[in-house]
């Protein structure tokens, strides 16, 4: 999840559902495909979706010199320490993140951006239960902010707590969120309950609001294995790849599709490139076992 400040949010994604599949052959059907992708997804996408991507550039000494000065010319103004603890939250430097938003909440304890952005940061020091308390608080001050129900359901879901997940994204696309990651990860919970058509749907809004991430296209991209339709998920798990490809979830996906075409050499090299991106993605290390030296 991005950071927000009083006026300005940026959409970003973090890991999506992606696939697995157990066989003997190299042929089987749709619906044993189905349930092993919907299961190897669920548990692949419990783990993050919208943690913060380290920047580096933004905790460079000019950078925060520039915010420093700002702050320093007007000590009282909590934006200051707001916007100074994003570019410290994205920089990887939470703990110099975490002490500007509490300077920014002490001068402002109705701030509930500064709330929010608090919460993704312990959420990136592995703190959930704080992370959530600041949700819940920013909440209770704005009941209408869309960033804080995203961030909260993602907690939800992360706990398997899938329904609460699902009511907080349902809730910040009743409040005409433009942030693609309520779509994307109400799409997600779709999929664990085998609902295809719908988390298909959601996936295409968020691929609308947010046409450079990779994750939605995966997402996408295993409704339409499950409903076996296998032209379209392969075209967007390439688009996936085009966009971003570091995912070992995207080369796994890949390979999965090679498989059950029968081509095995293929499915093989997609399951080899996964495994070097993230040797312990157990999806691909299991489509590499099944498809090695055939």
């Amino acid at each position: 999840m991005a950071f927000k400040t009083a006026a300005a949010s940026s959409a970003t994604f973090g890991i999506s559902a992606l696939t697995a599949a157990t066989r003997s052959r190299t042929t089987f059907s749709a619906l044993a495909l189905a349930s092993t992708v919907l299961l190897a997804s669920c548990s692949t996408t419990s783990q993050t979706t919208d943690l913060i991507t380290v920047d580096r550039a933004q905790g460079s000494e000019q950078n925060i010199a520039s915010l420093t000065a700002v702050i320093a010319a007007n000590p009282q103004d909590p934006e200051g320490y707001n916007v100074r603890g994003s570019a410290y939250g994205r920089a990887g430097e939470f703990r110099r993140a975490l002490d500007d938003f509490n300077q920014a909440i002490q001068l402002n304890p109705q701030f509930y951006q500064a709330y929010a952005n608090r919460a993704l940061v312990y959420r990136n020091m592995g703190k959930p239960v704080e992370a959530a308390s600041d949700y819940n608080r920013s909440l209770q001050i704005s009941s209408n902010y869309d960033v804080a129900y995203i961030g909260r359901g993602n907690i939800y879901r992360q706990a398997g707590r899938n329904d609460e997940a699902f009511n907080d994204f349902n809730r910040a696309i009743e409040l005409d969120t433009t942030d693609g990651r309520a779509y994307h990860n109400r799409g997600l919970i779709y999929q664990l309950r085998g609902q295809h058509a719908q988390a298909i749907e959601d996936f295409s809004k968020a691929i609308s609001l947010s046409s450079t991430a990779a994750e939605p296209y995966n997402g996408r991209a295993v409704s339409y294995l499950a409903l076996g339709d296998d032209e379209n998920a392969f075209a967007d798990i390439n688009h996936a790849i085009e966009l971003n490809d570091k995912l070992a979830e995207s080369w796994t996906n890949q390979g999965l599709v090679y498989e059950r075409r029968g081509d095995t050499q293929r499915a093989a090299r997609s399951y080899s490139h996964a495994v070097g991106l993230d040797p312990n993605y157990q999806p691909a290390k299991d489509g590499l076992s099944r498809t090695r030296g055939s």
